[in-house]
């Protein structure tokens, strides 16, 4: 009984630290604030005294080990070749489910994203080529093809509840559409020798 009665009384203090880190978790736009408050912290650190201290932890390795057996990499291979590779997928899988059941399901709806993102990844790709037509850097014309989809998807869930769901659902495609363009082109232009198996 005594022990029912600690409990009880523990509850409240416990709820009143969890609450607010619950409430977070759920808010649509926490997501997006923690990008930007990271995005922001990253470039303050990057040009500050303290740079080497950020290129250090880029590069510091990180092991996961099952018995004998250990995976050692960088966090920023972690991080690119893990994470990110989640990251796509379930966008991917949203973008699915749209397409065969959503805003994307006709073609007549899908076909103002992919316009979209064509358009965004062949202007920036022409202004570069217009500016470097002559000199070392002419090759770089697929660089400033790709949107930074994480990022943007990031802005929009700051803006939460307030903006349509066509809207997201638009501006993700036309994001993950200029993307998948980079990679083909990345694979196509920018890489010595392809594997098709």
């Amino acid at each position: 009984n005594a022990m029912k009665r600690t409990s009880s009384q523990d509850q409240p203090l416990i709820e009143s630290v969890v609450k607010p880190f619950e409430a977070f978790i759920h808010e649509e736009s926490s997501g997006g604030a923690l990008l930007l408050a990271a995005t922001l912290l990253a470039i303050i650190w990057a040009n500050s005294p303290w740079a080497n201290s950020y290129t250090e932890l880029w590069h510091m390795d990180v092991s996961v080990a099952v018995g004998a057996h250990a995976l050692t990499k960088s966090l920023h291979d972690w991080i690119n070749d893990g994470l990110m590779a989640m990251f796509f997928f379930v966008i991917g899988l949203e973008i699915k489910r749209e397409i065969l059941v959503g805003e994307l399901a006709s073609l007549r709806q899908a076909a103002l994203p992919l316009i979209a993102a064509t358009g965004g990844a062949l202007l920036p790709a022409a202004l570069y080529s217009v500016v470097n037509m002559t000199g070392p850097g002419a090759r770089g014309w697929g660089i400033p093809m790709a949107t930074d989809i994480a990022f943007a998807l990031g802005v929009l869930a700051l803006l939460g509840k307030r903006i349509p769901l066509g809207l997201k659902v638009f501006l993700t495609a036309l994001a993950i559409g200029d993307d998948l363009m980079a990679v083909i082109v990345i694979a196509l232009f920018y890489t010595s020798t392809i594997s098709w198996l």
